[in-house]
């Protein structure tokens, strides 16, 4: 709120000499200057205020992102479009940690920034090539709406606090870590260091490459002038100048060892070639490759759990073995310390390690990351709904699929709902997040059946992130199945339980098919990746039907969730089949052949001439929920027996028909949604 303040000048005060009577009258003096006031002085003029209502809200994060200034106005609280001192917040993963306020006003840092955010002048004087390189960057970063996770932490106790400080330490840690594997180490140094969008990219994309669906296939579009190829840090540069160097190692003598996920691919020390005349590879221990990081991470993680008490014993538990996996590259007892965790026995959920392989061009190696949250208790909720059925849900799937798959006992954890603090190396991505996990992926807690799964609550629940899904759901489905979208977390928070319970049931990656091969073994690395996803992406839709017949959830939620997976896929598809180097997105082929078979089964439609809810464009989607069941099934039972099986050729003929071919109209619905950017997170807490 402003005030104006009015300043009043005093009037002059005159004072009047009176006398009387005979009294003698003094002789005449020289008359002494009259007395009157001084004139009066007008105060000088108050500086204008300071405004900061140049630009709004959207704009302004947009230009911070361009400028990489760890910068974001969450909200106009009061409504008055301008900036106040208590709508910013400084973003953390940033190069720099700038205080924008102290007590209650701004800085003169962020009257240097707001400075610059309404200058918004690109250099001068640039050749013809550089700035296009740098107007694509920019068009990189505009396609990502910066989406602020925020926490507030201050209520913890200062034991607490402590504990969560050494956590970031950590995570800062990690953050360098994934980087050099994913070979970026020393890279920034080639940014021209005017380049902020570049600088920019950089950071948010993990390296030069352009991300964003419009401009990754653009060879131009790099943070880095002449878009270098960076190849990994985990195989040897010189095999990856092969665009099929991952299917060399795949089928070579010493696969096993050489694609193990804990390490790195070298040649051999001694330098000498092998019979065959080509470089001897080695298999080395990522504590070996990456020593000194590891030990610096472990370090951090002992002095974090010094600040924990009985209370946090769990935690404490997984925190110390943790520290120890850093040391000696031995994961199985940090997942066993990590699988006694629950909703009930810590308020906090921990996962630093090296887990998922997707960043990889062989899709093999896991990348190192940390999600750190806050459990939500109403995850405790939905456990005692899925707990009593989990047995009865692999039972179910397992006579659905039939053999070779048999029925095995399971005893995983059920999702646990956790609110993102922060999630940094692997698991910050530039654009969008996971929103459910289960983990580990290898190991005796997998083969088992004592991993935990977790289902994000808290992203993409931004009234503003709910209106763009709205507005692309509109687009591209017709008024009638439209009817079925709601803009609520429930039916798409159902779609991840169950997608990410799949991920426990039937065959998983410890699975081997009656030939003795794992998943990756059969299918390669990207095939596994995408049939495993497809597996739990199909059991989302298979087990909401078992759902509601089992009276966990309504008639109306099973509609809604339905619905809602399927934005959830044009939403995926939307990205694109392929990375920039050829290699499969998992979620985008796996949501196209789920649309696709769903197609042919005329479960859903799409109608050139159809007008969509939006009442503008043509050409639409219909979903028939009356045929959704029996399609799903049929569905299910397919992708079940192909990763029973290990056929790879039918997965691969899969891929073909809906991935590589021209069943889902792909083009449109990539149009439709990209009309809007979507969600890049960043993150802010407060201790």
């Amino acid at each position: 709120m402003r005030t104006l303040r009015t300043l009043l000048a005093a009037a002059p005060l005159v004072l009047a000499a009176c006398g009387g009577g005979d009294a003698e009258v003094a002789p005449p003096t020289t008359p002494a200057a009259p007395r009157t006031a001084p004139p009066a002085t007008a105060a000088a003029p108050a500086p204008p205020a300071k405004t900061y209502d140049g630009l709004a809200r959207a704009e302004l994060n947009r230009r911070a992102a361009r400028l990489n200034l760890p910068l974001f106005w969450a909200a106009d609280a009061d409504g008055d479009k301008s900036v106040d001192p208590n709508e910013v917040v400084t973003l953390a993963f940033y190069p720099t940690a700038v205080q924008w306020v102290d007590a209650g006003k701004f800085t003169p840092a962020f009257d240097e920034a707001y400075a610059r955010l309404t200058r918004d002048v690109a250099p001068a004087g640039l050749a013809a090539n550089e700035a296009e390189r740098r107007s694509l960057v920019a068009q990189d970063l505009d396609q990502g709406t910066p989406t602020l996770i925020r926490s507030d932490m201050s209520s913890l106790s200062a034991d607490e606090k402590a504990f969560v400080k050494h956590i970031y330490s950590a995570t800062r840690l990690i953050d360098t870590l994934y980087a050099t594997q994913r070979g970026n180490a020393g890279l920034d140094a080639q940014i021209p260091a005017d380049d902020t969008a570049s600088q920019s990219l950089f950071r948010r994309n993990w390296g030069p490459r352009c991300l964003a669906p419009k401009t990754e296939k653009n060879p131009a579009c790099s943070a880095i002038p002449g878009a270098p190829k960076v190849p990994v840090d985990v195989y040897p540069k010189d095999l990856q100048k092969d665009p099929k160097f991952c299917e060399a190692l795949e089928k070579g003598p010493n696969a096993k060892k050489l694609m193990s996920p804990f390490v790195v691919v070298r040649a051999a020390a001694d330098g000498k070639p092998g019979k065959d005349g080509k470089p001897v590879l080695e298999a080395v221990p990522y504590s070996d490759a990456y020593r000194a990081p590891m030990l610096a991470i472990s370090e951090e993680l002992k002095a974090a759990a010094s600040t924990l008490g009985e209370k946090e014993s769990a935690l404490k538990a997984y925190v110390l073995a943790a520290a120890q996996s850093f040391l000696d590259n031995n994961w199985t007892p940090a997942d066993e310390a990590w699988s006694k965790m629950t909703a009930t026995n810590s308020k906090f959920y921990l996962r630093i390690a090296a887990d998922e392989t997707y960043w990889e061009p062989c899709a093999q190696k896991a990348g190192f990351h940390v999600t750190f949250a806050r459990i939500n208790p109403e995850s405790l909720k939905w456990q005692e709904k899925f707990t009593p059925v989990q047995q009865e849900m692999e039972k179910a799937l397992a006579a659905h699929i039939g053999g070779p798959y048999k029925e095995r006992k399971v005893t995983f954890h059920l999702p646990d709902f956790i609110d993102i603090v922060w999630n940094a190396g692997d698991d910050r991505n530039a654009l969008g997040a996971t929103i459910g996990q289960s983990l580990p992926n290898w190991g005796p807690v997998t083969a088992d059946g004592r991993g935990r799964t977790v289902a994000m609550n808290n992203l993409y629940t931004s009234p503003d992130t709910l209106a763009v899904r709205r507005k692309q759901a509109e687009s591209l489905l017709v008024k009638e199945s439209m009817s079925a979208y709601v803009d609520d977390a429930n039916p798409g928070l159902l779609g991840t339980i169950l997608h990410e319970l799949t991920h426990n049931l039937g065959p998983a990656h410890e699975y081997k098919t009656p030939g003795g091969k794992t998943d990756a073994q059969a299918f390669g690395g990207g095939l596994a990746s995408m049939m495993e996803e497809l597996k739990a992406q199909s059991g989302a839709l298979y087990f909401t039907e078992f759902s509601r017949k089992h009276g966990i959830v309504d008639d109306e939620l099973a509609k809604r969730s339905y619905a809602d997976s399927v934005v959830w896929a044009f939403g995926h598809i939307s990205r694109g089949m392929y990375t920039e180097t050829g290699g499969r997105k998992a979620y985008s082929q796996l949501a196209a052949i789920q649309i696709g078979f769903l197609m042919d089964e005329k479960a859903i439609t799409f109608d050139a001439d159809a007008t969509a809810a939006n009442g503008t464009d043509k050409g639409a989607f219909s979903i028939h929920f009356d045929k959704l069941v029996p399609a799903i099934d049929k569905l299910m039972k397919k992708v079940g027996t192909l990763k029973a099986t290990g056929d790879k050729a039918s997965a691969e003929a899969l891929a073909k028909r809906y991935v590589d071919g021209t069943v889902v109209p792909q083009k449109v619905i990539a149009e439709r949604v990209l009309r809007f950017p979507g969600a890049s997170f960043v993150y802010a807490f407060d201790l």
